[in-house]
């Protein structure tokens, strides 16, 4: 599977992410994880999680899971930069029946994939990386057969819960979610695919 660019403009190709992949998507997860977090998140829970759930060994043992699907975000390097092309976001689903029983509860299209995560970096903000991210999602799951697609966003992460009701989600509940030492509370958002 691969998404056209996001735009006219845009240097954006999607793709399903390898074990090669596993280090630059370490690499972004770790500078955006933190960009979700809610304001006041202690560092050292953010390290924490990174360290247990965001590393290259974790990545290429999601990238090989078959009841997960990563895409990976890249562009070409810019002018006068090294050749190629550089991650700049990615993308993670988790097929199946929902792990959190609040989600569980509230989440009505079954079967059902979870959208993970989607990250960008700062620098790639703004270009259609996430749109192109999440187009190529929704075609992933709809490809295992999925009928909703659902996701745990950061209650103060308001320009997620924009980005995702812009996108045809709605928000349907809340779930918890562990990060370091503590829980932390996400709005459930979903939508039919």
């Amino acid at each position: 599977m691969s998404v056209s660019p996001a735009g006219p403009a845009s240097r954006c190709r999607v793709r399903p992410a390898t074990a090669a992949d596993a280090a630059a998507l370490a690499e972004v997860a770790a500078a955006t994880f933190v960009l979700a977090c809610p304001p006041g998140m202690p560092p050292e829970s953010v390290a924490a999680f990174v360290a247990e759930n965001l590393t290259a060994e974790r990545f290429v043992e999601y990238v090989e899971d078959t009841g997960r699907a990563v895409l990976v975000a890249e562009e070409d390097a810019e002018e006068g930069a090294a050749s190629g092309t550089r991650a700049v976001g990615y993308a993670m689903l988790v097929h199946g029946e929902p792990y959190d029983e609040n989600a569980r509860a509230v989440v009505r299209h079954r079967p059902t994939t979870e959208l993970s995560k989607i990250y960008v970096l700062p620098d790639a903000h703004g270009g259609g990386v996430a749109r192109a991210l999440l187009d190529a999602a929704l075609v992933a799951a709809r490809e295992v057969g999925a009928a909703g697609i659902w996701l745990g966003t950061n209650q103060a992460n308001v320009r997620a819960q924009r980005f995702y009701l812009k996108s045809g989600f709605e928000r349907i509940g809340t779930k918890r979610f562990w990060v370091g030492d503590h829980w932390e509370d996400d709005f459930v958002f979903e939508r039919p695919l």
